[in-house]
């Protein structure tokens, strides 16, 4: 047991971290911001939270979602996802709203490193080596050095040592073969994984196969 009686207290960057989905004024998903950015959005009254149970949702300000984290922190037998201010404590919620924005979001997926790796599953696309995102680098399939752009179909994830094999030849004349032929996601990867991970299964009250290409 700790000095919280039993209940452990978070580190209070850990859940800053955390995503929140947000929405337009007329609830189509746009974006996903960090917790922090969140809780800036409901502060100054630009966003409210969607408390969403039993595929329902009740819409919340600022001061009302403070008093209802309060009354959880109570029953919650762990709060790693609550964050400690100096006057009250307050959860870390799923969705918020925008209430005047009401732009719709491009669809498709932004070409991006951190969705080609994602897409690539962190596996290098010539020899297969799963790997952390420090030990992989892009390659473009053919060489921008012979004409070759930045696009989804061109660019994959390559392990270092793939790369620097590769230099600036095309994969067969280094006698080198791609996995799989590169494509454009119809989902952000990254989106696509995190909505099976039970903390965020409620996106998708909110998340249609449109809105599956919007920032993560």
């Amino acid at each position: 047991m700790d000095d919280n009686g039993g209940v452990s207290i978070p580190n209070p960057q850990q859940p800053l971290s955390a995503s929140v989905l947000v929405l337009n004024r007329n609830y189509t998903a746009v974006r996903v911001v960090s917790a922090r950015r969140a809780f800036s959005l409901l502060y100054t009254n630009s966003a409210e939270v969607i408390d969403a149970h039993d595929e329902q949702w009740d819409v919340l300000d600022f001061q009302a979602w403070v008093d209802l984290s309060m009354e959880r922190k109570d029953r919650a037998g762990r709060l790693d996802q609550f964050v400690c201010t100096p006057r009250f404590w307050i959860l870390v919620p799923r969705v918020i709203r925008l209430v005047e924005y009401d732009k719709v979001p491009r669809r498709e997926v932004r070409f991006s490193r951190r969705n080609i790796l994602a897409r690539d599953e962190h596996r290098c696309q010539y020899c297969g080596k799963r790997l952390p995102t420090s030990q992989l680098s892009l390659d473009h399939v053919t060489p921008k050095s012979r004409g070759g752009k930045s696009t989804w179909t061109n660019v994959v994830a390559a392990c270092n040592p793939c790369n620097t094999r590769k230099g600036g030849r095309m994969p067969w004349e280094a006698s080198m073969k791609l996995r799989k032929i590169p494509a454009m996601p119809k989902k952000n990867p990254m989106l696509a994984d995190k909505v099976q991970s039970p903390p965020y299964r409620m996106w998708r009250l909110f998340l249609g196969d449109s809105e599956m290409a919007i920032d993560a």
